[in-house]
Order: structure tokens, then sequence, then C-alpha cells
């Protein structure tokens, strides 16, 4: 009898643990992007999870929608955007690998998907790292997404440029003036050639990424 009392006790204690280590979603809804190109070529939906409590969802939606202007040079409208709050503990708000790895894995939500965190603990620390196919070998479950954190600067640019690298599945940058791909991410730093917008399309059209307009 004592052992069997024993034995509920230390069920009743886990049970309680995974409960406080819960991941949760709290809430989807849509986000309204307004026409970014006069004529698309492709439609990019996107998922965008943010800790509550973390990211103000008014901040979350003016990035979103100036990054789709910027990317709307190539012909790609953001035709669908979900915004979905997160409940998880604080090891999962911030980009660690083997945590985000974790948290990516349990939400399985949608690709590609940016996640709004706290911090980083990753070093070198940058303000938002973006994971394509071609540096997710031994990180499939963070394949396609983007990691921005709460202190990134100009966070509408810092998206575009992360989505970009996810998008044509590099992280080559550029030195050319202006250039949405230089490696440090700035205002007047927005341009794409056109040789970068058909790899944008071309290859994340073929990875699933991009959808053509009919």
């Amino acid at each position: 009898m004592i052992f069997l009392l024993r034995t509920l006790f230390a069920l009743m204690v886990c049970s309680a643990a995974w409960a406080g280590d819960s991941i949760a979603v709290l809430e989807r809804s849509a986000l309204a992007i307004e026409r970014s190109a006069a004529t698309p070529s492709h439609r990019l939906d996107l998922v965008l999870a943010y800790f509550e409590g973390d990211w103000r969802p008014e901040a979350i939606r003016a990035a979103v929608r100036r990054s789709a202007q910027v990317l709307g040079q190539c012909g790609v409208e953001i035709a669908k955007a979900e915004l979905v709050r997160l409940d998880a503990p604080a090891r999962f708000r911030v980009f660690d690998a083997p945590r985000s790895r974790e948290l990516a894995g349990a939400l399985a939500l949608s690709r590609p998907t940016i996640y709004f965190v706290a911090d980083t603990r990753q070093q070198p620390a940058f303000e938002a790292e973006a994971i394509g196919r071609a540096n997710s070998g031994t990180r499939p479950q963070l394949r396609d997404t983007v990691w921005v954190t709460r202190g990134a600067r100009d966070p509408d640019i810092v998206l575009a440029h992360e989505l970009a690298h996810v998008l044509m599945d590099s992280g080559e940058h550029s030195e050319e003036s202006g250039n949405l791909m230089q490696e440090e991410t700035a205002p007047q730093n927005t341009h794409l050639t056109h040789a970068q917008c058909a790899r944008l399309r071309d290859t994340a059209a073929a990875n699933g990424l991009l959808q053509p307009v009919r």
C-alpha cells in the first residue's frame, strides 16, 4: 500500500512538472496584408509565431507589412499571414538550437515560419537567423524558419533579409550598395537585383515555399 501511494505521488509530481513545461498555442488569427506587388507572379503564405508578453502584435504587423513591400519588387506577394500566439517556459523564448529544435518540432507549424523571440543564446549573437534547406542538415526541425530577436534594429528590413535567405536557400551576401542582402541590414538596403529575384522565385517555388499565381 505504501509503495502504491509513493508511486501515485511520483506520477502526480511528474505530471505537474510536465504541465509546467508545456508549449501551448493560445490564439491564432489572420493578419491582413495590403497588396505589395502590382502584378504578383507568386504567393507566399507565412506563419508568424510569437510569445505571450515578449512581442507586441502591432510591432509584428508593421514589420511584416513593410517586408512584404520589399519582397513585392520580385513579384512575390504575402497572400496569407497567420499570427500564432504562444506560451512556453522561458528557455524556449530565446533562440538556442537544441531548445528551438524542440519547440519547432512540438509545434509543427506550416512553413515558412517566422519566430519572434526575446533573445538568442547563439554565438556569435545575431539579431536574427535564417535556416533554410542548405544549413539545416543536422537540425531538420528548424528547416525553413526565421528567428527574429526583440532587440533587432529595423525588424522590417531584418525580416525581409532573412526571409530572402530562406527563399533563396542561400547564406550569400551582396556588396552592392543599397542591396537587401548586404551583410549589415539597414533601412536604405532594400534593393534586389533581377538575378536575385529570379533565384528567390525559382528556388522557393521548387522547395514548395512559393505558389505561382494563376
